[in-house]
């Protein structure tokens, strides 16, 4: 498995003998992409953009601090050098995501896509990033395959957007998408911040199944 995931999961983990934690892989991740992002950010912004308490977000950036990906001092909480590495490796498989309108295979109120770079082959029928993405409390996730320029549902030649080339046009121009891409879309009514979650949730599933594969 990627350094980088094993990394994300042993955050995720509870240090013995600790209580059960309140946070999943998605908020590492997103909580290393704010930090990025920001340059530095608080606790109370990440309670905020995470939608965690504030207890719960002093462990996860406990945890983070444990592995050395982050640092903190009396403005906040900043990357560090590994924290820097693990994204960047991260970003090889997942180069770019983006919020999305409703449409024919977005049904949620906010939608949010996240490109997978050559990934088709590990894809099934979607199924496994549905269901990663509703225990995330979320509507569910679609899965498309980038194929011949396309976006086709997995293990068929039916081109998913075909009535909806202006989202067409968008998610290539936003995504830069190549053949045998994955494009995973997670859905939601409640706010953009549910759908990312799902999303992510159904790309690290992927993610580590595509490690099965390779390892």
């Amino acid at each position: 498995m990627h350094t980088y995931v094993k990394t994300l999961q042993k955050v995720a983990s509870r240090i013995a003998p600790s209580r059960s934690l309140s946070f999943e892989i998605v908020h590492v991740l997103k909580t290393l992409q704010l930090i990025q992002e920001r340059g530095h950010v608080s606790r109370h912004i990440l309670c905020k953009k995470l939608g965690l308490g504030e207890g719960t977000v002093k462990t996860l950036v406990k945890h983070l601090k444990i592995y050395d990906l982050v640092e903190t001092d009396r403005t906040g909480t900043r990357i560090s050098e590994r924290g820097n590495k693990l994204l960047s490796e991260l970003a090889l498989s997942m180069p770019a995501e983006m919020s999305i309108s409703k449409c024919s295979v977005a049904l949620g109120n906010f939608n949010y896509a996240i490109l997978l770079k050559q990934m088709a082959y590990v894809i099934k029928t979607g199924i496994e990033q549905r269901d990663a993405a509703i225990k995330m409390n979320a509507l569910g996730a679609t899965t498309l395959v980038y194929k011949d320029k396309r976006f086709m549902i997995p293990k068929t030649n039916f081109d998913a957007l075909h009535k909806e080339q202006k989202l067409h046009t968008l998610l290539v121009e936003g995504l830069n998408p190549e053949e045998d891409d994955v494009l995973i879309i997670g859905s939601d009514n409640k706010s953009e911040r549910s759908a990312e979650f799902a999303a992510k949730s159904a790309a690290i599933v992927t993610i580590m199944n595509h490690d099965k594969h390779i390892f």
